[in-house]
């Protein structure tokens, strides 16, 4: 289903590499019908843990009750807007993730029958999944762990909250996967998957190359429109910020474990101008290639 572009709402997660953020949302003395989550549309999964209070959610329009304790997943494209259905003080912890958060996953055969489906849109999980089988609500604590870690945000935090962030995935596509398939298998969201797969290995391996979207789709065998919007679809991510992550993930690896000089680790990723470089590293990094080698 296609939205109103005025209600699409660019959503910019603090961290490229670990695209994940965590919202949390008050309203004090709310009114019965108030306002809670206005109305709009982003790329990103949506997940909502309601902590006091009760509210409806109205999801691609179908209406949703959420008491405290209640979790709701909201599919990346789906339309949502909340309601106060109450008065009364209403606080509730909202993860926004993007599915480019697993991508280190992408060419596992495992990661492929269970998860991708969900991330890639051909299945959805239940909005309120534990209304479809009650079970999984202790699976809810894996939301809690993670939560805690976004709030405070320790050391490798971001590893940890992926992880749990995954295993929820995981434990719900268990639960879900054979009564939504009806027992079949998904069918491949692409049909040239594996030549996608193949270009994500050429652009994770050889960084010095300089490829245009018009090569990267040619070796496909799309042209550039349909290469750009699946990509987008099959990695979250443009094609020029997947080259670029992976970019600035092995210079940070090279900042770490090699003593060469900046500007020639730039060259080795395939940057020949060091202040381009620098700059490119710091809007992924959030910290500049000189301060990440003090640290």
């Amino acid at each position: 289903m296609t939205y109103p572009k005025e209600l699409w709402e660019n959503t910019r997660l603090e961290q490229k590499t670990y695209p994940v953020q965590l919202f949390r949302n008050q309203r004090t003395s709310a009114k019965t019908n108030d306002c809670i989550l206005y109305l709009h549309w982003h790329e990103h999964f949506e997940i909502i843990v309601m902590r006091q209070g009760s509210g409806l959610f109205h999801i691609d329009s179908r209406p949703y009750p959420v008491n405290a304790g209640d979790v709701i997943i909201i599919p990346g494209g789906g339309l949502h807007v909340g309601y106060a259905l109450k008065d009364e003080d209403i606080l509730y912890d909202c993860i926004v993730l993007n599915a480019s958060l697993f991508n280190d996953w992408v060419h596992d055969p495992v990661h492929a029958q269970f998860v991708a489906p969900y991330l890639e849109g051909r299945l959805h999980f239940p909005v309120k999944p534990a209304d479809q089988d009650d079970s999984i609500i202790r699976y809810y604590s894996l939301l809690d762990e993670a939560i805690a870690e976004l709030k405070e945000k320790p050391p490798a935090y971001q590893l940890v909250v992926k992880t749990k962030l995954y295993a929820l995935f995981t434990l719900l596509s268990r639960t879900f996967l054979e009564r939504q398939s009806g027992g079949k298998p998904a069918e491949p969201y692409f049909a040239n998957r594996d030549r996608f797969k193949q270009l994500i290995g050429r652009i994770e391996s050889r960084f010095t190359d300089k490829m245009t979207i018009g090569q990267a789709a040619k070796q496909v065998s799309l042209n550039p429109y349909h290469f750009c919007k699946l990509f987008k679809k099959l990695t979250g991510r443009t094609f020029v910020e997947y080259v670029n992550v992976c970019r600035m993930n092995e210079a940070e690896r090279l900042l770490r474990e090699s003593n060469e000089s900046i500007s020639e680790i730039a060259a080795k990723v395939g940057c020949d101008n060091p202040n381009y470089f620098t700059k490119l590293y710091k809007q992924y990094k959030g910290m500049t290639p000189s301060e990440a080698r003090r640290r």
